[in-house]
């Protein structure tokens, strides 16, 4: 189902995009490609100078490199347009410290601690908080069954996206239906509640 019409004529100002890719290697590894853009329809005055209309006010660039259990094992960062030229872009190598963190484990207080704020870019720090949820979403269906719990040292550990999200929680209806193994039956609600 689409959004609502809009109950008023409505003009575009900004169209912020973000887009990320994975890619499988050769060597098993894959690769976490994400892109941010800012994009004004009109001429914009920043401290910095006058940015013509259409022109990238931010235009950023993080690649990651994960293993097959979600660990960082490499990691980039390009700012390519930025509002303050000579400076914003010189935060790159600080994108380093991500190697050694895991996606599925604590990524974002992690993330939040070793790049949040004055310690990072505001966007490409907020760029990388989709990308557990991406890996997850590349992972399905080839490094893993996403139906199926994982072994981890001989015991099976529920599929990863229950008790993640409203729909999914294992005290509720649609994993009863679809993930019946997972339900925890004795307080099982119904989706009206």
């Amino acid at each position: 189902m689409p959004l609502s019409l809009p109950t008023s004529r409505r003009a575009l100002k900004h169209r912020r995009a973000i887009e990320i890719e994975a890619f499988v290697r050769d060597d098993g590894l894959w690769d976490l490609d994400a892109h941010i853009s800012d994009v004004k329809t009109r001429e914009t005055k920043l401290a910095s100078g006058t940015l013509p209309a259409g022109v990238p006010l931010h235009d950023m660039l993080l690649r990651i490199t994960i293993d097959t259990q979600f660990n960082i094992v490499a990691a980039e960062a390009v700012s390519e347009m930025t509002p303050y030229p000579g400076y914003c872009e010189t935060i790159g190598p600080s994108y380093l410290k991500l190697i050694g963190l895991n996606l599925a484990k604590g990524f974002r207080k992690a993330l939040q601690a070793r790049l949040g704020e004055i310690l990072g870019c505001t966007h490409i720090t907020e760029l990388a908080l989709s990308l557990p949820t991406a890996a997850f979403q590349a992972f399905a269906g080839d490094v893993f069954d996403p139906h199926q719990g994982r072994t981890v040292a001989g015991k099976e550990e529920k599929p990863f996206q229950l008790d993640r999200c409203h729909a999914l929680r294992t005290d509720g209806a649609a994993v009863a239906k679809y993930y019946p193994r997972w339900i925890d039956a004795h307080a099982v609600k119904s989706e009206s509640n």
